[in-house]
């Protein structure tokens, strides 16, 4: 079933008309050859395409940049002064490649690229909906920070967090991993029907896991056959039914100290009933051991006496079951199924993540791509069907591909393999010219330039005025953040905002307690999603409501007064402290112009407010703000 978008054959008349031909994108990579006497692959498939369109290609951007490009890019926090300086110091070959593995290896690498996965996974704090309860589910955001940071391979990262459950050998691991499917939104409202409120959470995941691993809409064919992709209605529900044997349990994960306190409140209840104590003394130390409560997370369990099949829905609708359908993959989509493998989620995971699948890992690709570069090679990441425009790069995206899987999966050395190319290192400003002849950078003809993601921005903050928490995982925190004298009434929800204690609140933008009707504030302006739905790719705006944030708002603030304590008690006269604040927001030495500016709107504060103000200002500044 190809739509006749999907065919490219032209015969000679008199001749029969060609074979059609697939849709690039569900035929397997074929790596392509770069042209000869290039030293990257990546720069020989740009080169050519920047040669081709006319452009020149601008010089290597200045080192104090290419390390904060780098830096954010990697772990998602500016480079400090002294790694400035480390950096800028090391004059001997391999600098910058020591720089990349420094960052490659460090702890904060899995907390920056769990960032845009969580998105994927519409990782939140709570259920959603009018009652938007909380809900128990960093244990699997954490999952994946350290899963990134030892590198897990992703087809690994795939199994576990589709099918962890299935695996003899998973553990615990494999059990939290599957939390990936359990952050669908969950509707608990009072006169629900919890059959069709599971329904919609069965929906979610066929079409979540389509749309992360298969770059597919297949959602669209949930009412009918889909209007463009070679996908029917009936493989949309055989997707489905994967799905419906899976049952949402949660999981008991308990620190050694709360598994010694319940065994210690479980004896004492033992103890009471043996010695027929008091009811009234019994009641109480039952109560204690009910209320003694441990770490737990959500999962999903394979239950073996629920088959894998679901009945489709005739036109959509909940109630109007049509024929039965076992579980099944779109054949236009992939390659066979693999041989011997379950037709259950684990079978679902082993042919996403075959070697010669035509999607898999370009989609991926792609997606690590437009973050490191602000924009995707498939303009639309979501969507590789038929209507997805021409891809900018197709022999690149190609040879990323097969680049990925010759790796091993390794994302970290598919990144490395990026950022060392001269394509990455090139420096954003160009000639007003070129830069109108290709105002959106198709062709990479310069460095990226953009605005940082919300929780960059966040850590950005915080790094900067150095009170930044350096801890890594553990339960989501709350930030300072406007409104928080008491109940915000929207629906039935409880958004009481009470900011937490000491250093918590301070850490970084990634544990930010994550309410689906009520982002925080701060990432809400910085555009954020709500994580109501799997999240692609996020939008990028410029609003006056941002720089309103960023110069009032009480996190934002509260880093402001910071910096400019940490400024106002450091030594030096005041054109030496203002080089510093504005080292630490933008990673540059300011030139003589900027600092008479900088000290100018000093001198012209009250004494009181002089450096919070001016910190404030730096952290806005355009250029501390982009990447």
């Amino acid at each position: 079933m190809w739509s006749l978008l999907a065919l490219v054959a032209v015969a000679p008349q008199g001749e029969p008309p060609a074979a059609p031909r697939p849709h690039w994108a569900y035929t397997a990579p074929v790596r392509p050859e770069p042209q000869a006497g290039e030293a990257a692959a990546i720069d020989a498939f740009v080169l050519a395409a920047i040669t081709r369109e006319g452009l020149a290609p601008t010089v290597e951007a200045d080192r104090a940049t290419l390390l904060r490009r780098v830096s954010f890019d990697l772990i998602g926090l500016p480079p400090t002064i002294a790694q400035l300086e480390a950096f800028l110091a090391d004059v001997a070959p391999g600098a910058y490649e020591r720089v990349v593995d420094r960052l490659l290896a460090s702890p904060h690498y899995g907390e920056r690229w769990a960032t845009p996965w969580l998105d994927l996974a519409r990782y939140a704090d709570t259920n959603g909906f009018n009652f938007d309860g909380p809900r128990s589910l960093w244990k699997y955001r954490d999952w994946v920070i350290d899963a990134l940071n030892r590198d897990l391979p992703f087809d690994q990262f795939t199994v576990l967090q589709l099918a962890g459950d299935l695996l003899p050998d998973a553990g615990a691991e494999g059990l939290i991993a599957t939390g990936f499917h359990r952050n669908t939104m969950l509707n608990d409202e009072g006169g629900v029907d919890p059959d069709e409120a599971r329904w919609e959470r069965l929906l979610d995941r066929a079409s979540t896991t389509a749309t992360v691993w298969l770059g597919s809409t297949l959602h669209c064919a949930q009412c009918h056959d889909h209007k463009f992709d070679p996908i029917s209605q009936r493989d949309f529900y055989a997707m489905v039914a994967f799905f419906e044997p899976a049952a949402e349990v949660p999981l008991e994960l308990p620190t050694a100290a709360q598994a010694a306190r319940r065994e210690a409140l479980r004896s004492r209840v033992q103890q009471l009933v043996d010695a027929n104590a008091p009811a009234a003394e019994l009641a109480t130390a039952q109560k204690e051991l009910a209320a003694a409560t441990v770490d737990s997370t959500l999962i999903l369990r394979e239950r073996d006496d629920v088959p894998a099949t679901t009945a489709l829905r005739v036109r959509g609708a909940f109630d109007a079951r049509g024929d039965t359908v076992a579980a099944g993959v779109p054949a236009a989509l992939g390659p066979a199924w693999p041989t011997g493998a379950p037709k259950n989620r684990l079978g679902l995971a082993r042919w996403l993540v075959q070697p010669d699948h035509p999607l898999t890992a370009r989609v991926h690709a792609n997606r690590l791509w437009s973050h490191l570069f602000g924009r995707p090679l498939v303009a639309t990441p979501e969507d590789f069907g038929l209507q997805a425009p021409p891809v900018d790069h197709p022999q690149l995206l190609d040879w990323l591909a097969t680049e990925f899987v010759r790796l091993g999966w390794s994302q970290k050395a598919l990144l490395r393999t990026i950022v060392l190319s001269a394509t990455y290192r090139r420096d954003s400003a160009m000639p007003d010219t070129d830069r109108e002849r290709d105002p959106q950078n198709r062709w990479l003809a310069r460095g990226a330039r953009v605005r940082l993601p919300a929780e960059q921005v966040r850590d950005l903050q915080l790094a900067a005025s150095g009170l930044l928490s350096p801890t890594i995982g553990g339960p989501s925190v709350f930030p300072l953040q406007a409104d928080i004298s008491g109940v915000v009434p929207i629906n039935k929800a409880d958004l009481r905002w009470r900011p937490s204690d000491g250093d918590a609140r301070h850490r970084r933008g990634l544990y930010t307690f994550w309410q689906r009707t009520a982002t925080f504030v701060q990432f809400a302006v910085f555009d954020a999603p709500s994580r109501e739905q799997c999240t692609v790719m996020r939008q990028r705006t410029n609003t006056p409501l941002q720089a309103l944030t960023g110069l009032n708002d009480p996190a934002a603030w509260e880093a402001a007064k910071a910096l400019g304590q940490l400024l106002a008690t450091a030594s030096g006269e005041d054109r030496a402290r203002l080089a510093v604040g504005f080292r630490l927001c933008t990673s540059r030495t300011p030139d003589a112009v900027e600092l008479d500016l900088l000290l100018a709107a000093l001198h012209a504060e009250s004494a009181e407010l002089r450096w919070p103000l001016l910190a404030n200002a730096l952290l806005n500044l355009d250029e501390a703000l982009s990447r």
